[in-house]
């Protein structure tokens, strides 16, 4: 089983930036991708960012273009997203998820595994 774990969430000022970590443990852990997804308060949960684990462009939700940068760090078994230029609106719990197989980037259905979520919430 494989388990994983966000931190680096918090409350950060308008137009400042944060890094989230997720860190990978448990059975031999190759996934196929990584991606991060968020909620806000009475929205449905939505794409921000994914990354094909051996390499390739990562994608955004367009939202997020060039204000947040997802990475990888293979021998760590660790996904990264540095968000910067933060907005209000970004307020939301953000959560890991990794997907063994090829699939959709952009949809959860095509996700295997999920952390538990970490809150970020940006003030005005």
């Amino acid at each position: 089983q494989v388990q994983l774990v966000e931190s680096g969430g918090g409350l950060e000022q308008f137009g400042g930036s944060l890094r989230l970590s997720c860190a990978a443990s448990g059975r031999t852990f190759s996934p196929y991708a990584m991606g991060w997804f968020r909620q806000a308060p009475g929205k449905e949960r939505e794409f921000v960012a994914a990354i094909r684990w051996s390499g390739g462009r990562p994608y955004y939700a367009d939202s997020v273009k060039g204000r947040f940068t997802i990475s990888g760090d293979n021998a760590k078994n660790t996904v990264y997203l540095q968000m910067n230029s933060l907005k209000p609106e970004d307020t939301a719990v953000y959560y890991c998820a990794a997907r063994i197989w090829r699939g959709n980037d952009y949809d959860e259905k095509a996700y295997d595994y999920w952390g538990q979520g970490t809150q970020v919430t940006v003030s005005s």
